[in-house]
């Protein structure tokens, strides 16, 4: 057993992918219709055959509220895992990213938390 797909709640799907592609660098896998919306995935480049994230439109009203919530008590959505989180923190500084934490060691790794536009907060880890 492995895991396929991770879902992430989006309040924009177009959005979203051009943050998650453009600025993040991961890269589309996914794009087909789904009713009014579309099953939209991204994989990171390192791994495209790995697990993809689903971004999962907001529309319903229980999806809207959690990603609210979570939000607005500073809980991140999803971790992405790397091995230079300074160097990446640079790097999407330097591309408009509003971090909410710089790097900060927790124990045995290094966690920086950023806003990905689409409603939600996103923790880096390296360690």
């Amino acid at each position: 057993m492995r895991i396929m797909w991770s879902s992430i709640f989006v309040d924009d799907q177009e959005k979203a992918l051009q943050f998650y592609t453009e600025i993040l660098g991961f890269v589309k896998k996914a794009d087909m219709p789904a009713g009014e919306f579309k099953w939209l995935t991204v994989v990171s480049p390192e791994g495209p055959e790995g697990v993809e994230l689903l971004l999962e439109p907001n529309d319903n009203p229980a999806a809207a509220t959690f990603q609210k919530a979570i939000f607005e008590q500073g809980i991140p959505a999803t971790a992405f895992a790397m091995e230079d989180l300074q160097k990446e923190y640079e790097r999407l500084n330097e591309r408009g990213v509003v971090f909410h934490t710089s790097p900060t060691k927790a124990g045995p790794v290094t966690v920086a938390m950023f806003d990905d536009t689409c409603g939600n907060l996103i923790q880096l880890v390296q360690g």
